[in-house]
């Protein structure tokens, strides 16, 4: 039987499809850790111009980078499989608790600008998603926000990457199997140019690359407050001999003071299940999921607890 992955149009929720697209929503989070949403609300002028500019950033700052990086590790002519790097071009830009976009060398000002807007645009639609999930989990409306926020903000920031031409993709991922730390992910990538892969039942599953959509998927804090009702997935970037791919990755995270625990209200209704995850302080996750995010995350929910 041929799996389909979840394409969710968003717009559907203001109509009479509501509770059939909630229902999608649902087992998407509860069966895959991911969706992929049409219709979300941001404009395709604005995801066109984003795309735009970061493909000429791309060829104008990062490109010639990129290929000296590969010369000086002599990449282009491994012969056995590399497993401590990635065939990727990244920069990061943060948004809260403040933004750093004015900070980064080498982007022209239009670039920024959009990529302001973008963020802007993308806060409300995770803002909107984490309510949606409430609803769909029985959590009272703006609890995941409020868990999200800790006595500040949330964190979130924006990872610019580019995925080029690869010679030896069986040896060398464009990034490494891992499940991601934090909150909820929005993705915008190409739409040409695939790669992502996310692995259900032991298969890896291709995530269809549709112009104008957002992926979503989840990270281990919200398996955490669910009490692993939802789950973080496992996926990886399988580098393309040819064609260079874009992926703008936007992780609305909680703030780094924000105190993670299983939802009380969930653990109620689940009586007969008893509380399987850890309580602790985001910032203290972070901190060991940057030397291990490409190992199994069981091992760093266990580390949490006391």
């Amino acid at each position: 039987m041929e799996i389909t992955f979840p394409v969710i149009d968003f717009s559907n929720l203001n109509g009479e499809d509501r509770g059939a697209t909630m229902e999608m929503i649902k087992d998407a989070c509860e069966n895959w850790g991911f969706f992929e949403l049409m219709n979300h609300g941001i404009s395709h002028e604005l995801m066109d111009t984003v795309e735009r500019l970061t493909k000429e950033h791309y060829s104008k700052c990062m490109e010639q980078r990129f290929k000296e990086t590969v010369a000086s590790k002599g990449l282009e002519a491994v012969q056995s499989e590399i497993n401590d790097l990635d065939w990727e071009s990244t920069f990061f830009l943060r948004h809260l608790p403040e933004s750093n976009i004015s900070e980064i060398p080498d982007l022209e000002d239009d670039y920024r600008k959009v990529m302001k807007e973008f963020a802007v645009e993308l806060e409300k639609l995770a803002e909107q998603l984490l309510d949606l999930l409430c609803e769909n989990l029985g959590l009272e409306k703006g609890y995941l926000k409020k868990v999200f926020y800790g006595s500040k903000v949330p964190t979130f920031g924006t990872k610019v990457s580019n995925y080029p031409p690869c010679p030896k993709p069986d040896l060398i991922k464009g990034l490494r199997a891992h499940t991601d730390a934090g909150g909820i992910i929005l993705l915008f990538q190409d739409d040409k140019v695939s790669g992502l892969q996310l692995l259900k039942d032991d298969q890896w599953i291709d995530v269809p690359p549709m112009k104008h959509s957002i992926v979503i998927n989840l990270g281990d804090q919200l398996e955490v407050i669910t009490n692993g009702k939802y789950k973080s997935v496992m996926h990886r970037v399988i580098a393309q001999t040819d064609g260079t791919r874009m992926s703008i990755a936007s992780f609305y995270n909680p703030g780094s003071d924000a105190v993670i625990y299983p939802a009380p209200a969930l653990l109620e209704k689940e009586a007969e299940k008893s509380q399987v995850y850890p309580k602790f302080v985001f910032e203290d996750y972070m901190k060991l999921y940057a030397g291990l995010k490409f190992q199994d995350k069981e091992p760093r929910f266990e580390a949490m607890k006391p």
